[in-house]
């Protein structure tokens, strides 16, 4: 007897289902991805931060040979408004919308005034680089060292405790750099240990940059260094301490220095915005703290910056869920791991703050001005509730109800009810003039998901309070978008509409298929928050859901849109979300066969070249419904779904970095593995059951 109880203990060890506390070594899952560099990358850098800050490094540990940038949640600037010109002016453009006509935020040139106003919305507000941090190093000549002197580099990102250890020599003597992020303040601390500091050939400067919306809509590096009477550095000093405060046009923020080894700090001569800190002896220790306020807090030191970075990774790790693909036969599990616990910790370090992130988190602008999309919110953040971490997405999470009232406003603006929810912002709520920032509707059932993926974990009427006025509001723009058509005796979505794939024509694009999905999971979502709330379900809402129009289908396979000409010839690239009705989403209405048909039309004619980020997860979560476990990992492992050495996933022809990708792949690993809503009670019920992965998880959530 006791033997087959050990025998069941073996099992349950290797179970899927069984939240047994200290199952898995999270230590040793995280530590053996930590990122190992021994050679200079131009445009991905190694980061420390906390979700509202982070920072970028190069293999020396700082931003010395590689301009890396230093961005943040609250970091924005705006150029002037032209003189003489009122941006409340804007009138944007009238589009005709089921008999009626509609104002939407498109460009507008029919005055000069009109075009100044375009422009200006389109480029401000703009993300910012908020200062570099550089080594300033010398040979034995006195001469600047370059990129090629360094010696022996090596640089490890250690996962745990969010430290990056860089070692570098310069005619053969070491120099040792450990970089960290505090966990709750915006603050960068650095500790230098090397013989370079007392032969005086080792230095640091920090540079502050301008800012402009033609600098600051894309690139690896953000910032105008070339410009300094556009803007200001002014500073005050303390025991240690100098006080910076940056003016750029009429934003400011704050910065301060401190240094906790004995040190001379002076302004480099012949610039305006940079300035030196001369270390004595062998050590160096200091910290850079930027914030949008004058910074009052009690000073921190480095030691104790590393200390809590230690203290706040460790927490972060042994909080939410882990997974463990350790005992996996199949060779491809150290990659798939891989890339899972280093999505962990750049969603984390770039994306936990109190913003939406944008495509490239806090690395770069990568063609957006730094501003962020509402309708990749899901795949930025649906995977923090699935892996037990709604705590990191509840704080960005709350721009749904600080939006709420401009969403309202934005919908009446366009004659409809409720609120709508925009495209591409930041923390102004104010639309860019574009047209798929006008058209783009797939972003408004979002709130709906958010909030009941909240509900399923916390089910308490606190929960639906919080969340109540927003899902209400949304659905009654639901209802109010969808337009009766007496012909067809349904209610039909556009035109106007741009849909997922951004590919077709606005004013041809009519019942769209994802969209079709999607309304009819927020709108049948919200009904159920009526009744949980004992609450009338509005006729309208009710009346839109029960008489949707069905998915547009030709020759039993699902297409982009209703009436779309020659579908599967001209429109076979671009994001192919006519699937995801069916993986991202659980599928009501979808007839399972016409979906499989699909599906295998996709995999044999979609142009793979041209997709993306999370096409490849969105993919692999229909492949798990459909029952093919086997071509998720496939296609979660696609050799245009690209994780670098650091993580920074990216595919041929995307933005650089695009995190919807990380995003996407937490998402679908948690899905896999926990499952989703129907499906078998088999362990691990996504991956493959054939006994070539063994998958060890904890804490994870089940998908709806």
């Amino acid at each position: 007897m006791r033997a087959l109880f050990l025998f069941l203990l073996i099992l349950l060890a290797g179970s899927n289902h069984a939240n047994v506390p200290e199952r898995i070594n999270r230590k040793a899952v995280v530590t053996r991805h930590n990122i190992k560099s021994d050679r200079f990358s131009k445009r991905s850098p190694a980061q420390v931060g906390n979700g509202e800050i982070a920072f970028g490094v190069d293999l020396t540990g700082l931003q010395t040979f590689v301009p890396f940038n230093t961005l943040s949640q609250w970091g924005w600037h705006s150029d002037p408004v032209p003189e003489g010109v009122e941006i409340g002016n804007f009138r944007g453009q009238q589009v005709e919308q089921n008999g009626k006509m509609v104002t939407y935020p498109l460009r507008n040139e029919e005055n000069e005034e009109q075009r100044m106003i375009s422009d200006w919305l389109t480029g401000n507000p703009h993300r910012i680089n908020l200062g570099r941090i550089a080594f300033s190093l010398l040979d034995e000549q006195g001469e600047e060292v370059q990129m090629d002197d360094l010696q022996h580099c090596q640089q490890e990102v250690d996962l745990w405790t969010g430290i990056i250890s860089s070692y570098f020599e310069i005619d053969g003597i070491p120099v040792q750099v450990y970089t960290a992020c505090h966990p709750e303040r915006d603050l960068i601390a650095v500790s230098v240990e090397s013989r370079l500091i007392s032969l005086n050939r080792l230095a640091v400067e920090i540079s502050f940059p301008g800012a402009s919306a033609a600098n600051s809509r894309k690139g690896n590096y953000i910032g105008i260094w070339n410009e300094p009477d556009n803007h200001s550095t002014t500073y005050s000093r303390g025991n240690r301490q100098v006080n910076f405060t940056r003016r750029l046009d009429q934003d400011c923020y704050y910065s301060t220095l401190s240094w906790d080894t004995p040190a001379n700090f002076s302004e480099v001569e012949g610039t305006m915005h940079t300035f030196r800190l001369a270390p004595e002896g062998e050590r160096m220790a200091f910290t850079c703290e930027f914030s949008p306020k004058e910074i009052r807090k009690k000073r921190v030191t480095a030691t104790a910056t590393l200390e809590a970075s230690k203290k706040g990774w460790k927490r972060f790790w042994e909080s939410g869920a882990a997974i463990d693909l350790s005992g996996s036969k199949d060779e491809r599990w150290f990659e798939l791991e891989r890339r899972i616990v280093l999505s962990r910790y750049l969603m984390k370090t770039n994306e936990s703050g109190s913003l939406p992130p944008q495509e490239s988190g806090l690395v770069n602008n990568n063609g957006w001005y730094g501003r962020f999309h509402f309708e990749m919110i899901w795949w930025h953040l649906v995977h923090w509730p699935l892996w037990d971490n709604l705590e990191l997405a509840d704080k960005s999470l709350s721009i749904y109800r600080d939006f709420l009232e401009t969403a309202r406003m934005r919908a009446k603006g366009e004659g409809f009810n409720g609120a709508k929810w925009p495209k591409c912002t930041a923390y102004t709520n104010v639309e860019w003039p574009d047209i798929a920032h006008a058209f783009l509707i797939w972003q408004q059932p979002h709130p709906i998901y958010f909030a009941e993926l909240e509900y399923r974990q916390n089910p308490t009427r606190k929960t639906l309070k919080k969340w109540s006025d927003v899902v209400f509001s949304t659905a009654e723009f639901l209802a109010s978008f969808a337009y009766y058509h007496p012909e067809k005796g349904e209610y039909v979505l556009g035109p106007p509409i741009v849909p997922v794939s951004e590919n077709t024509k606005y004013g041809d694009t009519f019942n769209p298929t994802f969209e079709l999905g999607y309304w009819r999971y927020g709108l049948k979502t919200a009904k159920t928050w009526y009744q949980r709330l004992d609450s009338v379900v509005p006729p309208p809402i009710d009346t839109v859901y029960q008489r949707l129009s069905p998915y547009p289908m030709e020759d039993s396979l699902y297409v982009l849109y209703e009436g779309i000409p020659d579908m599967w010839s001209k429109y076979t690239f671009e994001h192919p979300a006519i699937i995801g009705i069916y993986g991202m989403l659980p599928g009501d209405g979808v007839d399972r066969k016409v979906l499989e048909n699909t599906f295998d039309k996709i995999l044999s004619s979609w142009n793979f070249r041209r997709i993306w980020g999370w096409d490849f997860p969105m993919l692999a979560m229909t492949a798990v419904r459909l029952g093919r476990p086997e071509l998720a990992i496939d296609l979660l492992l696609h050799d245009n779904y690209i994780f670098d050495e650091h993580g920074l996933a990216y595919g041929e022809g995307s933005p650089y970095p695009y995190f919807p990708s990380n995003g996407g792949l937490l998402t679908a690993i948690a899905m896999m593995a926990a499952g989703w809503d129907g499906c078998s009670e088999d362990a691990a019920p996504g991956f493959p059951n054939d006994g070539n992965w063994k998958v060890t998880f904890e804490n994870l959530h089940k998908l709806p």
